[in-house]
């Protein structure tokens, strides 16, 4: 049947200027920038539109006063106080026949039932003999973990302790900076230079006694939801190779969830370290955005980038979270914010807590295994905290919108340098994902960053306002197979990308702090998790509830 003149009438100006548009950015990425285009015009001028269209729709009025900083003051301002409960301490041990969490490794140790040599050499063990399925790590440093754990049991010996996490093996994400390694982001295209010092995490978790097993996989240049790494080799998933592992902290969500380590730091930009710890069965936190310093970690985005623990246990996490958060003068925007004892607040920070499920619009529903799954974490949850109500989130998509372009602006500034002198040492879907961002206008870019104070206290005055918690899924659909989302496959990351980030990125954009935790599992026996939802530096109550809903 062909179209109305009215129809026809409408759609040939549409149809026009997206032909213009293609040819316009596929001829503007070499003049303007100096880059060879390596993505299909019509691609790239849909993806500029739908942003485009996306972030204008959304913005409204502008306060001609805003700034980007008013951000990080309505952190501050809008923050929980869950942190000022009274410390109990927590008495959990993990069943007889579970893989043995960090902490009941730490208690073991202190018991005198373990040394740190074995832990390591037991790790070690465990991360050979599974890097030929998995390829978790990119290095596995044997000699230097081994001398690092006979100095921790002589410490020990000594009385010299730095916590709960002195002797525990860790291995984490190849983008922080490790001194005289250099760290390789998951790419070939970047120059590898060794690192004359560590990341300020790094440093902290030395200082608090860890061991470091090596360095991980990841996706390339921390941009991907995948595990996908043309470079280093796919990171496939620990419960099932044959599925993806989710990105781009996926050699961390291999390696714990292998029993390799007891936990890693990974990095968040728009769900790197919740996927990962969703398809895993973990426990995985996008910290509030400046709770733990970026100093030393590779960006996808700085202005949404977030540091934060993949682990076997919310109290896994928070000891973790304990050591490395906090204010660092080599990064302006860490928030100047007391560390709660995280550890000692598991039994006590949730307490009366409101719940509440945020209620999701067609477009962006769960898969029914999925929301079967979470209506039944839902009933559990109302047993343990009483009525769980439905909230209405009208600005999903636009802060899942606006946190895109956000991330594919700030991260084509960075990869221009490396785009230009070696454009084919990039996979295709990581040039692709970035090189929107060389025509995103400048003004959406900032129109982004001036409204995002005003969107963050509009969500924590709506959705928020009469709760402590909100509850969403992490991935919404079933964990993929590796084959179904090959991102290198002509034309497919566009859609790719959103099907499994879409419930994520948008909390990243407002920078409140989300923990991933898992809640049961598909028909194909593959982790399901929920996001678990605060106010800003509410990770202690987050924790605490995440705590309890194990024990439920």
């Amino acid at each position: 049947m062909s179209p109305t003149p009215a129809v026809r009438a409408h759609d040939e100006p549409q149809n026009a200027f997206k032909e213009t548009a293609a040819q316009f950015v596929a001829a503007a990425t070499t003049e303007l920038h100096g880059i060879r285009s390596r993505t299909e015009p019509e691609d790239l001028a849909a993806e500029l539109d739908r942003l485009n269209s996306a972030v204008r729709a959304s913005a409204g009025s502008i306060s001609p006063y805003a700034q980007p900083a008013d951000f990080l003051q309505s952190l501050l301002q809008q923050q929980d106080t869950s942190n000022e409960a009274v410390a109990v301490a927590s008495r959990t041990h993990v069943p007889a026949g579970e893989p043995m969490s960090l902490a009941e490794a730490a208690r073991r140790m202190a018991s005198g039932e373990l040394s740190a040599v074995q832990l390591t050499e037991q790790a070690l063990a465990r991360a050979t003999q599974c890097q030929p399925t998995l390829n978790a790590f990119i290095e596995i440093w044997a000699d230097k973990a081994m001398a690092q754990a006979h100095a921790a049991d002589a410490e020990r010996a000594r009385g010299e302790l730095g916590g709960p996490l002195h002797g525990i093996p860790l291995a984490h994400k190849d983008c922080f900076e490790i001194q005289g390694h250099a760290a390789t982001i998951g790419s070939r295209a970047r120059p590898a230079v060794p690192a004359t010092t560590d990341a300020h995490a790094i440093q902290r978790l030395n200082q608090a006694g860890a061991i470091t097993l090596g360095v991980l996989n990841l996706n390339e240049m921390v941009a991907g939801p995948t595990g996908q790494n043309p470079a280093f080799g796919d990171c496939c998933n620990a419960l099932d190779p044959s599925r993806i592992s989710g990105g781009s902290s996926s050699g961390s969500g291999a390696a714990v969830a292998s029993g390799a380590v007891f936990g890693s730091l990974g990095s968040d930009t728009g769900g790197s370290i919740r996927l990962p710890a969703s398809v895993h069965g973990l426990y995985g936190l996008k910290p509030t955005y400046g709770r733990i310093s970026r100093a030393g970690c590779f960006p996808r985005a700085f202005s949404l980038d977030c540091p934060g623990p993949l682990a076997r246990t919310a109290e896994d996490c928070a000891i973790v979270l304990e050591a490395v958060a906090g204010w660092d003068a080599k990064d302006p925007s860490t928030l100047p914010a007391p560390v709660p004892a995280y550890s000692a607040l598991l039994d006590s920070a949730a307490e009366k807590s409101r719940i509440a499920v945020i209620g999701l619009s067609e477009a962006d529903a769960c898969h029914p295994e999925i929301a079967a799954v979470f209506t039944d974490f839902v009933q559990r949850a109302e047993r343990s905290f009483g009525s769980v109500r439905e909230v209405s989130f009208p600005q999903l998509a636009a802060c899942y919108a606006m946190g895109d372009i956000i991330s594919k602006v700030e991260a084509a500034t960075l990869h221009g340098q490396w785009m230009r002198t070696s454009p084919d040492a990039y996979s295709q879907a990581v040039y692709s994902r970035t090189e929107p961002g060389l025509h995103v206008s400048a003004v959406r870019y900032l129109e982004s960053l001036l409204v995002r104070a005003r969107v963050l206290e509009e969500f924590l005055a709506g959705p928020m306002a009469d709760h402590d918690i909100l509850l969403c899924p992490t991935v919404p659909i079933p964990v993929p197979l590796r084959s179904e989302a090959d991102m290198e496959k002509k034309g497919i990351v566009f859609g790719v990308v959103p099907q499994i980030t879409r419930l994520t990125r948008p909390f990243s954009y407002l920078g409140v702090p989300v923990l991933s935790i898992p809640i049961g599992l598909d028909r194909n026996g593959m982790p399901v998790g929920a996001q678990v939802i605060g106010r800003p530096l509410s990770e202690a109550r987050l924790l605490a509830f995440a705590h309890q809903m194990s024990r439920a």
